[in-house]
């Protein structure tokens, strides 16, 4: 690997494995194929650069598949369905936790709460757009109990080993939102 690129997507994966404090520069370096110089040459800030750059990358996803369309699809069921099938893609159906949230969890939250506050607000605050638009009562209640929904999936889909966990929970979610 020798784009930045490839090397954010495997450094997340080790995040993901290991969680930041975990993770050694020695297993990033195993993961990238990339040497100790390579790396301090794309990130100089080491490993703290390497999590802001992660995060971007997934608040950027998140941005561009999930949050843009919830903010500006003028068929608001059309972006809920999109965000619910997003979510399931991005997740892989429970089968991949949500590294933001892991490292709200950890001492890492301090170096990152900005970032990590910024990601969940976002989320909800979009979710709520498409409810109104669509006319539904409570829709900041209804967007920040399907971010819950979603995260508490996730934790309970890992800790099972059961992915199905996660599908079930947005075929309810799909429901609760649509329903009228």
């Amino acid at each position: 690997m020798t784009e930045r690129a490839d090397a954010v997507a495997a450094i997340a994966e080790v995040f993901r494995e290991l969680g930041f404090e975990g993770a050694s520069l020695s297993a990033i370096t195993a993961r990238t194929g990339l040497g100790k110089g390579s790396l301090y040459h794309l990130f100089p800030g080491g490993k703290e650069d390497m999590a802001e750059a992660v995060l971007a990358g997934i608040d950027g996803w998140f941005a561009r598949a999930v949050f843009a369309p919830l903010r500006d699809d003028p068929d608001g069921e059309a972006a809920i369905r999109r965000m619910l099938r997003e979510t399931d893609a991005y997740f892989r159906s429970g089968r991949r936790i949500c590294l933001i949230a892991a490292f709200a969890l950890d001492g890492t939250r301090d170096r990152f709460a900005g970032r990590i506050a910024n990601y969940f607000t976002a989320w909800r605050d979009a979710l709520a757009g498409a409810l109104r638009r669509i006319g539904r009562a409570e829709a900041d209640e209804r967007a920040e109990h399907a971010v819950l929904a979603i995260q508490g999936a996730l934790l309970l889909s890992r800790a099972l080993d059961d992915p199905a966990v996660f599908g079930r929970t947005l075929e309810r979610l799909e429901a609760d939102l649509l329903r009228r």
